[in-house]
């Protein structure tokens, strides 16, 4: 299977996106050059100044002279003064749009992408796209945009040392290309080394995001002396491409630094001897001197700031590739009211890529709305795989799901997400109050809707009676709630909005006995106007079920009244399948069993 990302690296270019970004700012950008101009003119101002005063003020005695052109340079320099100031100030205009729109593009497409593309790379990089913004945001609106800026002048500057002092403008022609080819040779050596470096910042990154994610694991067991060996090698190899990559920028800076001090004193020898001959005033070395620095001073700049701009086209390219990436679909090409909740499985296969065997393969189900449906199995058959097919997190390699009788590819992320509520088996909140995990979903949901959906899930009660009620802050991923309370708010979360479709994965894994009563119950409940698949080896949950499916790798192996399949699967004792059953032919899905009207268990 080809990955995704390789398959966006065949696209004819990667940098377009920044184009059209750029393209709105095209009258801004022109004032930034006007600006740009009209600053390097006034510079030519100074060394002339310097020319007018050894050529005609020191030698002629022009003091009425002196004094109209130091009046005339404290205009320049005021002029000169508020035109930099200005420059800045629009460059940081630049800056600041261009980080709102590609971090709002950035956002915007991560949150797009299929799951499996989220999955295929580890968290870190996903971080790191982000400092790809701050980079093209300090780019755009940096030294280097001034630099870029300013290199065209270097032609102006070259020009008038040709006028004013031709017998030693031919040292800056010869040093020129010199200058150029340095640069290059730095830009290509400097992009391998910032390759190499990022890859260990990455390595090393993702570790410490794993020791974090999982710090009360690593202090509770006591980990930290076998994490600490992996983590000093990942850092000693970030800092051995750091060290290299500092090397080659250093050589290439000295060495650029070497070569305008050879220049300047190649000139100054050269104009010394062509004073000598009386082919050139002392003013105009002076001057000429003074030029070449505005000439030499942004391609030795070109050499040390390469890395930057090396770093800026690797941000442009990853940025690139991610832009390029297929999405979920973010319009529904058909129309659909409220679906009834009917979910069907057409020969459905699924699998990661490479030569093992498919993790779900010729799958054939149908899934009764105002039904709860179990899906047993052991670890690795396949089940929540295909619930997050069903919800539409994967797309099948084979196959079709369709929502009443309609293909759920045809709607959008956000139209599925809306009709059908999911709850991960590990149930992650976010920082906040319980109020905003519950309407994340739904951000414009009233309080009788929250209210309702926290009823539904069981938790409403619980809420109610802590100090701040639905504005009880609960810390990072919700580590100040139970786990048990954690897992009810993920359920009312998933019911805002009253999804036609309930699916959740291991819900009781962090329940116990009295709190898994509770959930049955309320699943029980939610199942008269809604389907419900869970993924359990619960014996409490699997009692109030009225069809099972057991998976077995990635294939159905029973699927039929839970009533008439349990006494198979477990012992009197409860627990987990021992072992898959033999397959036998799917069977419709029977009559809910009955409510015992005073604790509205299903009896079978």
């Amino acid at each position: 299977m080809t990955h995704p990302f390789e398959a966006a690296t065949k696209a004819p270019s990667t940098d377009a996106w920044l184009g059209d970004i750029l393209r709105p700012m095209r009258p801004v950008l022109g004032e930034l050059l006007t600006l740009a101009l009209f600053i390097n003119l006034l510079a030519l101002a100074v060394p002339v100044f310097v020319l007018q005063i050894y050529d005609r003020v020191v030698f002629h005695q022009g003091l009425t002279t002196l004094q109209g052109l130091s009046i005339g340079m404290a205009l320049v320099l005021l002029f000169d003064f508020l035109l930099r100031n200005a420059r800045a100030r629009i460059m940081q205009t630049v800056g600041l749009r261009v980080d709102v729109e590609v971090g709002r593009r950035l956002f915007d497409k991560m949150t797009a992408l299929p799951l499996d593309h989220l999955e295929s790379r580890p968290g870190s990089f996903w971080q790191s796209l982000f400092r790809d913004v701050d980079v093209i945001r300090n780019t755009v609106s940096g030294a280097a945009a001034v630099l870029l800026t300013d290199l065209p002048f270097v032609v102006l500057f070259l020009g008038l040392i040709c006028v004013i002092a031709w017998p030693i403008a031919w040292v800056l022609i010869v040093v020129l290309p010199i200058f150029l080819l340095l640069a290059w040779r730095s830009g290509a050596a400097l992009n391998k080394a910032n390759k190499a470096e990022r890859k260990t910042s990455l390595n090393r990154d993702g570790l410490i995001g794993e020791i974090i994610g999982g710090r009360t694991t690593v202090k509770a067991l006591a980990l930290e002396r076998a994490m600490r060996p992996v983590w000093e090698a990942a850092h000693a190899d970030n800092i051995e491409r750091a060290i290299e990559r500092g090397h080659k920028t250093d050589t290439y800076t000295t060495l650029g630094t070497t070569l305008s001090m050879a220049t300047t004193v190649l000139m100054t020898t050269v104009g010394a001897i062509a004073i000598i001959d009386q082919e050139l005033t002392i003013g105009s070395l002076i001057a000429t001197n003074m030029l070449s620095s505005r000439i030499i001073g942004p391609l030795n700049q070109l050499v040390s700031t390469w890395r930057g701009f090396a770093t800026f086209r690797q941000s442009v390219d990853r940025l690139g590739k991610i832009f390029a990436a297929d999405g979920d679909r973010q319009t529904s090409a058909v129309s659909l009211d409220r679906p009834k909740g009917k979910l069907v499985f057409e020969n459905v296969g699924f699998g990661y890529g490479g030569d093992g065997p498919p993790v779900l393969d010729r799958i054939n189900l149908t899934l009764e709305p105002a039904r709860m449906h179990a899906l047993v199995g052991r670890n690795g058959s396949g089940k929540t795989t295909l619930i997050k097919i069903a919800q539409g997190l994967y797309k099948p390699n084979n196959g079709r799901v369709l929502l009443d009788d309609a293909d759920i590819t045809q709607f959008s992320r956000a139209e599925l997400a809306g009709w059908i509520g999911y709850v991960p088996q590990e149930s992650l909140l976010f920082a906040g109050t319980i109020r905003d995990n519950i309407v994340h979903r739904f951000p414009e949901a009233s309080d009788e809707q929250i209210v309702a959906a926290a009823r539904a899930a069981g938790v409403h009660d619980v809420i109610v009676d802590l100090p701040n009620g639905y504005a009880t802050e609960i810390g990072e991923a919700g580590r100040r709630l139970s786990g048990g309370m954690r897992q009810r708010v993920a359920i009312a979360r998933a019911l805002i909005g009253d999804p036609a479709v309930l699916l959740l994965d291991e819900p009781s894994g962090s329940l116990d006995r009295q709190a898994e009563e509770d959930l049955k119950r309320t699943l029980i409940e939610l199942a008269d106007r809604r389907a419900i698949v869970v993924v359990t080896h619960s014996p409490a949950l699997l009692s109030a079920c009225h069809n099972l499916i057991a998976l077995d790798k990635g294939r159905v192996a029973i699927t039929g009244p839970a009533k008439d399949i349990l006494p198979g699967l477990f012992g009197r004792g409860g627990g987990s399948p021992s072992r898959p059953v033999a397959p036998v032919a799917p069977v419709a899905p029977v009559a809910p069993p009955t409510l015992d009207p005073d604790t509205r268990e299903a009896t079978t």
